[in-house]
């Protein structure tokens, strides 16, 4: 069930990094840099999780600035996303390791630091300006983070496990 208010948003949201940023500890930059079958790594899933913080507190900002907002991205529709998160993982190439992490750790606290700024009201009081539906900024904020987060945790834990056993190319 999502957050409905700014307390609860900020528990779960440190809880899920809490639980990323442990498995994260755990790994060798070589287990992060090896290519799995889908052709992607743990560092690139870190990488696509950073950055679509990045994207919602651009999504955000032009929203309130009244500028168009470009869902996920000027020039990509959703029905886009393998495209895009391809190009991205295409942008982010020369990312290694420690930068990845880096980068997610940054942007994490640039996410939590717009939780902080912002009161429940501005969270969860209407839908965000420029999204053309009925999610708040909270719901926003949530899906870059602690839900990304949930997500990539999943991902390391079977990537791991795929390593394991010799799943990768």
């Amino acid at each position: 069930m999502a957050a409905d208010n700014k307390h609860d948003l900020v528990a779960i949201t440190e809880k899920e990094f809490g639980k990323l940023e442990r498995l994260i500890a755990s790994l060798e930059p070589d287990i992060a840099m090896k290519t799995l079958e889908d052709d992607t790594c743990i560092k690139d899933i870190i990488g696509h999780r950073a950055h679509w913080i990045e994207l919602f507190l651009g999504w955000y900002a032009d929203g309130q600035a009244g500028k168009p907002v470009f869902f996920p991205a000027e020039g990509y529709k959703w029905n886009d996303l393998k495209r895009y998160n391809a190009d991205l993982r295409q942008r982010q190439a020369d990312l290694d390791w420690p930068d990845a992490v880096a980068l997610l750790r940054d942007n994490h606290a640039r996410l939590m630091s717009f939780i902080a700024d912002h009161s429940d009201d501005a969270l969860y009081g209407g839908p965000m300006k420029g999204a053309n539906n009925a999610w708040t900024p909270g719901r926003w904020a949530e899906a870059a983070g602690a839900s990304h987060y949930r997500s990539a945790s999943k991902f390391i834990r079977a990537a791991t496990r795929a390593l394991a056993r010799g799943v990768a190319s």
